[in-house]
């Protein structure tokens, strides 16, 4: 049985009245009175923006779901790690947390700013066009050498939630050693010096060697966490 979202149903019990109307209309033809306007008003105007209106922000909503993600056959080893409740990776932590769930691939990769889901679903308009025109043909193993995001993540980012001026935070000596360079990206803390990469798979044997990265459960030879600058960075 198919599961419809109340913003679904709304925008196609709109859309039908929409055309329910232009319809009775087209095959009865009646005279341009008050009413006749008043129906066709509802018809043209207010019932199709209505139904234009619920179906976009359905549409907003439905990208933000980590399930999208996976209709990409190049992020189902992503989408497989979140799912993963044995997996220690950062990615597969914060699905696990309610603030995230599963959302929790836009919730980490989205634009922070007053335009945020704008920009982020604009931004996302360039993944389809690589996707489709790049990467459709291409096997798993072959594209997970060269996908890679457009610039170092930013702890900002990360800093969304935890702010670093906390108590909790602060109460660490890594944190307060770090505080200015994690506060100017100088620092980043997706990366195998500090807290691991978000997504551990992605990374080569010679990277994880030279980690401190805690996934799946094994932890491989740590690193101080003063070397982990940005080209540590999760790609």
């Amino acid at each position: 049985m198919v599961h419809l979202s109340w913003l679904t149903l709304f925008a196609l019990v709109f859309a039908g009245a929409a055309a329910l109307i232009l319809i009775v209309y087209l095959v009865r033809r009646p005279p341009l009175v008050g009413a006749t306007k008043l129906w066709l008003l509802l018809g043209l105007g207010v019932f199709p923006i209505t139904a234009a209106l619920a179906g976009n922000i359905e549409g907003f909503e439905a990208t933000k779901q980590r399930k999208l993600c996976n209709s990409c056959h190049v992020m189902t080893e992503h989408v497989a790690d979140s799912n993963d409740v044995n997996s220690r990776s950062l990615a597969s932590r914060h699905s696990r947390n309610n603030l995230f769930g599963l959302e929790n691939c836009y919730m980490c990769h989205r634009d922070y700013g007053m335009y945020g889901t704008i920009a982020t679903k604009i931004g996302g308009l360039k993944h389809v066009y690589m996707y489709y025109l790049h990467y459709l043909d291409v096997p798993l193993e072959e594209a997970k050498k060269t996908i890679h995001i457009y610039h170092p993540y930013p702890n900002g980012g990360c800093m969304q939630c935890h702010s670093t001026r906390l108590d909790v935070w602060q109460r660490e000596a890594e944190h307060r050693g770090l505080l200015e360079e994690v506060r100017n990206d100088r620092v980043a803390c997706a990366s195998g010096g500090c807290h691991g990469f978000a997504h551990p798979f992605t990374k080569s044997k010679e990277e994880l060697s030279n980690a401190s990265v805690i996934w799946r459960g094994e932890k491989s030879r740590p690193r101080p966490a003063s070397s982990a600058v940005h080209e540590g960075a999760d790609r």
